[in-house]
């Protein structure tokens, strides 16, 4: 199993590679955000222990671009100890919060407990359809135009859409799935608001929005990707 530690404590990146390492995971190692985020591409690890406090890009960010296209375990590893941190890290897409200094035996029996989680199939760090390029890393969007290729600006909302699908190509994904993950249960019965969002996305992502290719309607269920090939 390949565990991926982002920290910018050199000493105590040094202590955990040498620990896990003993117990048989193999590690990568990230001193920033940035950092963090490419060997994530790269190496995609099986589990992620994160600082929220790096450079370049801070543990929040990385979180939210692993989350863009990956969904393997993030434990945070943070000397942030208030409540609203952890709930900005849970929020963001952390699986569980350890709070610097820690017990080097809790820090491993966190990692078991995640690791036993069913292995999920993450969706590849670029996606492409028809003319459109989607970077589910840097959640940047192109759409290609006479040989080039030219930025899509989506809103987040229609973004949040977007990535729902492409983590499930090719599948059904049920109104209630995109109603209750982007907008709350509450909202379960406002199918007007995914219309409305998947006009839109047809309008920049699709040849012909009245007549779609890739971003297709199943009647009275919900929507599904299709992918070229």
């Amino acid at each position: 199993m390949r565990i991926l530690i982002a920290d910018d404590d050199p000493q105590l990146v040094r202590a955990l590679r040498i620990t896990l390492a003993a117990k048989g995971y193999e590690v990568v190692t990230a001193a920033d955000g940035a950092q963090a985020i490419a060997a994530a591409v790269d190496r995609r690890p099986d589990l992620f222990l994160l600082d929220l406090g790096m450079p370049q890009l801070d543990g929040l960010e990385v979180i939210q671009a692993i989350r863009g296209w990956s969904e393997a375990p993030i434990l945070v590893v943070s000397g942030r100890a208030g409540a609203a941190d952890k709930v900005d890290a849970l929020d963001a897409g952390a699986d569980d919060y350890v709070t610097k200094p820690f017990a080097i035996e809790e820090l491993l029996a966190r990692i078991r407990a995640l690791t036993r989680r069913v292995p999920s199939h993450d969706a590849e760090p670029t996606v492409r359809f028809g003319d459109v390029t989607v970077d589910l890393a840097a959640r940047i969007v192109t759409r290609e135009v006479d040989g080039s290729p030219q930025p899509v600006r989506l809103t987040p909302t229609e973004w949040q859409v977007l990535e729902l699908l492409i983590r499930h190509p090719g599948s059904l994904v049920t109104r209630q799935t995109l109603l209750t993950s982007i907008w709350g249960s509450e909202h379960v019965t406002d199918t007007g608001y995914l219309r409305l969002y998947l006009s839109q996305l047809r309008k920049k992502l699709e040849v012909d929005p009245a007549a779609p290719r890739h971003l297709l309607t199943e009647a009275g269920m919900g929507y599904r990707l299709v992918l070229d090939g």
